[in-house]
């Protein structure tokens, strides 16, 4: 089965690393480039798994969130927030406000490519060459 993955995020690189691994690992991925251009994506066709940084453009991860969380068609979506922001009261905003998970930049991309995998019952991660 192909699980669909959102990749929020305005750095160019870490978009093209994501994309990466997400495909590699068999999933249809998209991006948005900022927390407007999420909740549009979001609404044309939903994702299973939200990567979604904090610091955006026009809308704030956390705003997107919680957006994402109030909407009861998106229930089912899994969250995990890839920041900058390592204070621990970041990260426990971003889990009070529905995030499933939190990794902190920098990370692995095979760390997140794991971590999304769990989230949708998959076992492990291909190797990255």
């Amino acid at each position: 089965m192909t699980y669909s993955v959102l990749v929020v995020e305005d750095e160019p690189n870490i978009v093209l690393s994501l994309q990466f691994i997400m495909k590699r690992s068999g999933h249809e991925v998209r991006i948005a480039e900022d927390g407007e251009a999420a909740l549009l994506a979001m609404k044309e066709k939903t994702p299973d798994v939200v990567l979604l940084d904090i610091m955006l453009p026009k809308r704030d991860g956390l705003s997107v969130c919680e957006a994402v969380r109030a909407n009861p068609d998106w229930a089912g979506v899994k969250i995990l927030v890839l920041s900058a922001k390592s204070r621990e009261s970041d990260k426990e905003r971003a889990l009070s406000l529905g995030a499933d998970d939190y990794i902190t930049k920098p990370y692995s991309t095979r760390e997140v490519c794991e971590r999304v995998n769990a989230m949708l019952g998959i076992d492990g991660c291909p190797q990255v060459p």
